[in-house]
């Protein structure tokens, strides 16, 4: 058993512009929209921008590592509240004070925006916006318990999402959509820790949303988690805790993906059983959520070489992967009525 995520190694634009919001909850309920069909083969699917995606990626790079407590942290969060404001989402900043593994209190921010918040008809579109506070894989001990800048392990989730974002201001889909920016996802108990090993060590922004949503009484169909989609030459594997909660869901994904032309990213095959954030959002929300990560079945770790290690920049991210994740991705949500 692998102490980050892995449980088994067994088999892998807006309707409307509303106001934002800068703290707390708020209600985000009322009637539906009356929302007409469109017949499948009239929609309007927008083409994904992997070069935007990229320069998402690579601003949330330049804050250095985005560990819960430092000031790189609080810089980033305010970039990204400041962007889902700025392609048109109703911005919620769900602020908690989180306990780590090691008893460290970190300050933790889940950031959603919401778009067509009337809308009773939604997807939750999901990543984690922090970064690994050590490099525990890292080949060189000296390296291990430095923080990494996750770009990767992180930041390329939240790229595409943000890129997804820019789209559904400029094109509005049939339902409403929630980005949700989960904190402090990776500050899980290190492979060196000596003491007890914890669990629910990981996930702890989704663990806190999942028992406190970001609006009461909130509901979606399903939930997409992407992490770790930019690398190149990336394989989404079908992820077993979501293959048994949202079967129908990842069915429906990897045959937009194939559909497209991306079949050699999505293999319909069975990868490992994974703790992610998908987890808590099914668990305590009873959401079924899909986890799009990438899955090395060759490697040593599952999850490419570079993974928590201080090799995990910019020079593994790849435009070609970026695209095949983002144009499934709006395929997805684009057809969903």
């Amino acid at each position: 058993m692998w102490n980050r995520k892995i449980v088994s190694w067994t088999a892998v634009s807006v309707a409307f512009l509303v106001s934002v919001i800068s703290c707390g909850s708020k209600s985000g309920g009322g009637e539906a929209n009356v929302e007409e069909k469109r017949p499948k083969s009239e929609v309007q699917v927008p083409a994904f921008n992997a070069d935007s995606a990229y320069q998402f990626i690579q601003a949330q790079a330049d804050f250095g590592p985005r560990v819960p407590n430092t000031a790189a942290h609080g810089a980033c969060g305010d970039y990204l509240a400041a962007q889902l404001e700025r392609f048109g989402a109703q911005v919620y900043n769900q602020q908690a004070d989180l306990m780590a593994f090691d008893n460290t209190l970190l300050k933790a921010r889940n950031i959603i925006g919401a778009y067509n918040p009337d809308s009773r008809k939604r997807v939750m579109l999901c990543a984690h916006w922090d970064s690994r506070p050590f490099a525990d894989y890292d080949k060189d001990p000296a390296k291990q318990r430095k923080p990494i800048l996750g770009v990767n392990d992180g930041a390329s989730g939240v790229g595409v999402l943000l890129e997804v974002a820019r789209q559904l201001q400029q094109q509005a889909p049939a339902i409403g959509i929630d980005i949700l920016f989960f904190d402090a996802e990776d500050y899980g108990t290190p492979a060196f820790h000596k003491g007890e090993y914890k669990e629910n060590t990981w996930c702890l922004g989704s663990q806190y949303w999942g028992r406190v949503p970001h609006v009461s009484n909130y509901n979606a169909r399903y939930g997409i988690l992407l992490d770790m989609v930019g690398g190149k030459g990336a394989t989404f594997y079908q992820e077993l805790f979501s293959k048994r909660t949202a079967g129908k869901q990842m069915k429906k994904i990897w045959d937009a993906a194939h559909q497209l032309g991306f079949g050699q990213y999505f293999p319909k095959r069975d990868g490992t059983e994974v703790t992610d954030d998908h987890v808590y959002v099914y668990q305590l929300q009873k959401i079924p959520c899909v986890d799009i990560i990438n899955y090395d079945p060759e490697g040593d770790t599952g999850f490419g070489d570079f993974w928590h290690t201080s090799g995990d920049t910019m020079e593994v991210i790849d435009r070609a992967t970026l695209q095949a994740v983002g144009q499934t991705l709006l395929y997805v949500i684009y057809h969903e009525e």
